[in-house]
């Protein structure tokens, strides 16, 4: 078998695969799921540009959470708004602010989750029936702060999901391999001293395969890495099933 073609059969079964998960967790996920304790409707949603193209960004600080958190409330207020969420794929300005990220022209920047807005003390609600894979404190500046991943199984097939900005009591009592119910609140958003520095959010990603990762997974690409990030980790919005995020 020619090279070229060895390529596009390995191309091709990872397309099937790649189907086969997006399909088991649209048909499990209905008219969509929502993972936090906040009530809100399409009209609600407010989708923040956190590009380089979006010049109000210029006149804040994005590395003092509370500047940053109070942009986002006033444009919520602006636009008569309960909750910001987008961010799939997006390549962010914002992560420059910080050298866990890296530096130059490759730095990571491509958003692999999608982030829910709204304040800290929100409860997070697992989508489907879990198990606790694994969760940690990611404590360096800019990260996720207190994070928890899930391991679903639908269909006989394995993903997870990460949740990060968490708070720090949401850690407690945790162990690995306990099981969670679906729509079980099983943590709640953190305040900027203890999620990472962000104003608050939870940051929502769904992965393939954690490998030999526990507690941490990367939630943000360099733009060389792009596509095949973004493979690994399908967007988020085939659980949330919000129209205004989809393509």
């Amino acid at each position: 078998m020619k090279r070229s073609h060895i390529f596009e059969a390995v191309f091709l079964l990872l397309f099937l695969n790649m189907d086969k998960l997006i399909q088991n967790i649209t048909e499990a996920s209905g008219k969509g799921i929502n993972v936090l304790d906040f009530q809100f409707m399409e009209h609600d949603i407010l989708i923040p540009d956190l590009s380089d193209n979006n010049r109000e960004l210029d006149t804040i600080d994005l590395d003092n959470a509370y500047e940053f958190g109070k942009w986002l409330t006033q444009k919520m207020a602006t636009n008569s708004k309960k909750i910001a969420i987008g961010g799939y794929g997006e390549d962010r300005v914002v992560y420059k602010r910080s050298k866990h990220f890296g530096q130059g022209p490759d730095s990571r920047s491509i958003h692999l989750g999608i982030d829910l807005w709204i304040d800290a003390g929100t409860k997070v609600l697992a989508p489907f029936d879990a198990e606790l894979h694994s969760f940690q404190n990611n404590d360096n500046h800019g990260d996720y702060g207190g994070t928890i991943i899930l391991t679903h199984r639908i269909n006989g097939e394995s993903f997870h999901t990460l949740y990060g900005h968490l708070s720090l009591k949401s850690l407690d009592g945790k162990v690995e391999g306990m099981k969670i119910r679906a729509g079980e609140a099983f943590a709640e958003l953190g305040a900027p001293e203890e999620n990472g520095g962000w104003p608050p959010h939870l940051h929502f990603q769904v992965i393939r395969n954690m490998g030999d990762k526990k507690g941490d997974f990367y939630g943000v690409a360099s733009p060389s890495e792009k596509e095949e990030r973004l493979y690994q980790c399908p967007n988020p919005n085939y659980i949330l099933g919000l129209d205004l995020l989809k393509d």
